[in-house]
């Protein structure tokens, strides 16, 4: 530790110039143009997650699994402490990313394979990077498509997340260049994996005890192909989501800067939008009571598409459709493939009561089929958990 005179600050503003000339003002994030295939961006800073953090998560976001709950409960499954909830993980993986790969998108166009490949334990340290896949312009000011991977890792260096999402972002046009942007790295490693590997632990016996901690109807065998399940809590979402924006990392200003949202054209304009991971975590926290309280391990989402904003004072709420069961890989438990629905501003029930099957058709594909999109409709993800079979 080295110690060092304080120097001690004395008022000199007054004797030095103003310089005109020397006003600077950074700018951030990529336009198309910036983008190159190949491309790897390691970003900067990194999070150490809190058990306080890890937990207000769980509690703010309706995470009803004990396993980002409680710390003996996830011992007793043979974690080595209380969880930290895999959306908070992909939340600050991908706000950590926003300022090379989106700060100057228009929209999330969609998530794909995500994989959340180890446990993330309250006290580890997560970074992340990203590899540019594609870019496809579409010629003139027509905004064009980035698909883009990302790892998270741990302080150790061990991948514990991998997606891949696809950005809408806008031509440069006569815009100067942002001058702030991490340049690519290509000597960087990056941990990728194309037949990703789950590092989980064996299920152990389980004690009455840690048995009771969860309900009844929540195990493998209550789920089948077909089930319809219309989650009855739903959430109004405050304020709140402009500082949940940046306590996970996101540095888009779209979210929280009420100068910046109004000076956008389009459907954009208006209040911050709330910034969709938020939004994904509160469909999935709500749905997690009547799908998720018995999982072991979340295995990962696709087909993820936010098919409309939302903002602050609406009100949202999940539906879960059963797809498809099958067998575990770790003894005692089994696989319950998801369809997970958002809406918002309408109760759950009347949703499902109105639209009916319309409500589980991809909002992109009804167009073709000469079907009418659904407003109210917010999200649609396909989703995969490893739940433990009835003890």
């Amino acid at each position: 530790m080295a110690n060092i005179q304080a120097p001690g600050i004395e008022e000199i503003a007054g004797s030095v110039p103003f310089q005109k000339d020397a006003i600077i003002q950074k700018e951030y994030g990529r336009f198309l143009e910036d983008f190159v295939d190949g491309d790897l961006y390691v970003h900067p800073r990194a999070f150490t997650i809190s058990h306080s953090f890890a937990q207000e998560y769980a509690t703010t976001f309706h995470e009803a699994a004990p396993l980002f709950l409680s710390a003996p409960y996830a011992k007793a499954h043979g974690f080595n402490d209380m969880l930290v909830s895999p959306l908070l993980v992909f939340n600050i993986a991908l706000s950590l990313g926003v300022q090379n790969n989106s700060e100057k998108a228009m929209a999330n166009l969609g998530y794909y394979d995500v994989t959340f490949l180890k446990p993330v334990y309250p006290g580890d340290t997560l970074r992340s990077r990203t590899k540019v896949l594609s870019k496809k312009a579409r010629g003139g000011d027509k905004p064009g498509i980035v698909h883009v991977r990302t790892i998270c890792t741990n302080q150790n260096g061990q991948p514990v997340l991998q997606y891949e999402r696809k950005i809408m972002v806008p031509p440069r046009g006569d815009r100067p260049a942002s001058s702030s942007n991490i340049a690519s790295t290509p000597d960087a490693t990056f941990p990728e994996q194309s037949k990703p590997v789950i590092e989980l632990p064996e299920l152990p016996t389980l004690n009455r005890d840690v048995i009771e901690h969860t309900g009844r109807n929540t195990y493998f065998e209550d789920f089948a192909a077909g089930q319809i399940y219309v989650h009855r809590n739903m959430r109004t979402i405050s304020d709140e989501h402009m500082p949940w924006t940046y306590r996970v990392g996101n540095t888009h200003p779209l979210h929280y800067d009420r100068l910046y949202s109004k000076a956008q054209s389009g459907p954009m304009s208006g209040e911050p939008i709330v910034y969709g991971g938020l939004v994904f975590g509160w469909l999935a926290g709500l749905a997690s009571r009547d799908t998720a309280e018995n999982m072991l391990w979340d295995l990962g989402y696709t087909e993820g598409y936010h098919t409309q904003p939302a903002f602050a004072g609406d009100t949202v709420g999940s539906i879960s459709r059963i797809l498809k069961t099958e067998d575990g890989p770790i003894p005692g438990t089994g696989i319950v493939h998801i369809q997970l629905i958002g809406v918002k501003n309408m109760l759950t029930m009347e949703a499902v009561q109105k639209f009916g099957e319309d409500l589980f058709i991809k909002e992109n594909n009804k167009k073709d089929l000469g079907k009418e999109k659904i407003p109210e409709k917010i999200f649609e993800i396909e989703r995969k958990l490893l739940i433990k079979k009835r003890p």
